[in-house]
């Protein structure tokens, strides 16, 4: 699905005028469109108090098409207005219906809002829609305080937002003290960027993208993509049954250091839950003595020198054995220790991988060294967090989040890189201009350990073929996806890193099949040790291995 700014919108429903619909029509499939998800919330409207607050543009007379569509269906319609719209036939077709209407800039101390809202089942907020430019203030400002509070009763109305909910940029996701929190929210033709990025997305309930008649071609320009289940399907690899693990990718993963050996456990698992053949771990020796037993599946590069952490003294063996690899993730826990710096510098500019992912750690060693976008070549998906953005940028981490999309989209431009922003509602940017959000925003991610097990996800994708943006796009859905499921059993807290592990090839079997199969284990190292021992009746048999 794609998502656009507001003045993408304005420009698509200005090309369905061109086309040949009238703003009238788009403006009578609009507010229907609302009244019939009123009327679907609410079960029976006949008789029922709804009060439609009404603004100055286009979104009120949406607004007052729901209004009148609503009286007509027997419910007990209240329309407020900001203001008198002169010269409007749904204002007047309103008004011969015998719908009581109100305006604010008459109505002292608001007293008749205050008795429409006591009695009041819904709301329905058509102020503002994607019009809002600059802070809530004056009647409007008192006009929603009295709205707000109706919310705080124990049985406050439920409330449709029109578009957008008032208060909320349609385009930042950033919300005035004073915006509306909606039930639902009704948004026409495609659905806007602030829907999907917090706080706009905590304000707007469930968003429900209806269709009003825009131009499919100018629809399709649009370079923002919503994540779905459907966009995931059509990109994920093939898996041909006459494979091998050959045929899914080598991964080399430089990864860990004595103080974080476990997220180089991470990061090389998540390769191979995401379907890469082979994944070599280059790490120190202390590592490898502490999680070797853990992840008999990978195999090792011993890395010279420091035993404890990444230094120059590895990177030649390192570069080394990357031009026989297909993908290559650097960062995982290499920690921050004097020389980590040059050795990242020294593998990205040296190594002739077909791709990379630089998460944590290299991603801070690049930090500390301006230009380094133009001194690594090679395609490349950086995996930052907040914090690492703003150490990337040379800026604040509130800088960062005041504005994600428009950071993320400005940083791949500049280094030729995909940059993933992560967060809740994970950004992706391409430096061509593509850009996609994660439906996602879920607080069980929120532990330690999951940004590793995302960029080795994204490296398992690129292993198997995929290009850097589809590869992190994937990744990104795939890594949010699994914590959906996970959380359908512990809700919102308690989920370990290590348990996105098993799920992420369970989200992989949702987005191809969308219900549990059987049969038809993958390839990858070690199956034919396990078959091996299979054939000695350790695990019952071979014919369990696929199940």
């Amino acid at each position: 699905m794609k998502l656009v700014t507001a003045t993408q919108m304005r420009e698509l429903e200005e090309a369905a005028v061109t086309a040949g619909t009238s703003l009238d029509e788009l403006m009578e499939q609009a507010g229907l469109a609302v009244a019939q998800e009123a009327w679907l919330s609410l079960g029976i409207v006949d008789g029922r108090r709804i009060v439609v607050l009404v603004g100055p543009g286009n979104n009120g007379g949406d607004g007052l098409v729901a209004a009148r569509h609503l009286a007509d269906w027997g419910a007990d319609v209240v329309a407020y207005l900001l203001a008198p719209r002169s010269g409007d036939k749904n204002f007047d077709l309103v008004a011969e219906g015998g719908v009581p209407m109100f305006f604010a800039t008459q109505d002292v101390d608001h007293a008749s809002l205050q008795a429409a809202l006591d009695g009041a089942e819904m709301i329905v907020d058509a102020l503002l829609g994607t019009g809002r430019s600059r802070p809530i203030e004056g009647v409007l400002a008192s006009v929603l305080e009295r709205v707000n509070a109706a919310l705080q009763r124990s049985t406050p109305p439920r409330v449709i937002a029109v578009d957008l909910p008032t208060g909320v940029d349609a385009d930042s996701g950033r919300a005035d003290p004073l915006a509306v929190r909606a039930d639902m929210t009704v948004t026409f033709g495609l659905a806007k960027v602030g829907l999907y990025t917090l706080p706009g997305s905590e304000y707007a309930g469930h968003a429900q993208v209806v269709d009003i008649g825009l131009t499919r071609e100018a629809e399709a320009a649009v370079p923002l993509d919503l994540l779905s289940i459907v966009w995931v399907r059509d990109r994920l690899p093939k898996r041909p049954k006459s494979s091998n693990k050959g045929t899914f990718g080598r991964v080399l993963v430089v990864a860990g250091s004595a103080n974080y050996p476990g997220a180089a456990r991470l990061a090389a698992e998540a390769c191979y839950r995401a379907g890469a053949g082979l994944v070599t771990l280059a790490a120190p020796s202390s590592v490898q003595t502490l999680i070797a037993a853990a992840i008999p599946e990978v195999t090792w590069l011993p890395l010279d020198g420091d035993s404890n952490a990444l230094s120059t003294d590895s990177t030649a063996t390192i570069v080394a054995a990357a031009s026989s690899c297909d993908a290559m993730l650097i960062g995982p826990g290499i920690s921050q220790r004097d020389g980590v710096s040059d050795a990242v510098l020294s593998v990205l500019t040296g190594a002739t991988t077909r791709a990379a992912v630089i998460d944590a750690d290299a991603l801070n060693a690049l930090a500390q060294l301006p230009g380094w976008h133009e001194r690594v070549n090679m395609p490349a998906v950086l995996t930052p967090h907040p914090g690492e953005m703003a150490r990337l940028l040379g800026t604040t981490v509130a800088e960062v989040q005041d504005d994600r999309l428009n950071v993320a989209t400005k940083a791949a431009a500049s280094w030729g890189k995909v940059v993933v922003l992560k967060g809740a509602h994970t950004v992706i940017a391409a430096p061509d201009g593509r850009a996609a959000i994660s439906p996602y925003a879920n607080p069980l991610l929120a532990t330690a350990g999951t940004g590793d097990v995302l960029a080795g996800a994204i490296a398992g994708l690129l292993a198997q073929g995929l290009e850097p943006f589809e590869a992190a796009a994937c990744g990104v859905y795939l890594h949010g996806l699994a914590a959906e499921e996970i959380g359908e059993e512990y809700a919102d807290r308690g989920m370990l890193a290590s348990e996105l592990l098993p799920a992420l090839p369970r989200a992989i079997r949702t987005v191809i099949h969308g219900k549990p199969s059987r049969g038809g284990a993958l390839p990858f190292a070690g199956m034919g040790d396990l078959g091996a021992f299979a054939g000695l009746g350790g695990l019952g048999g071979g014919a369990g291995l696929g199940e």
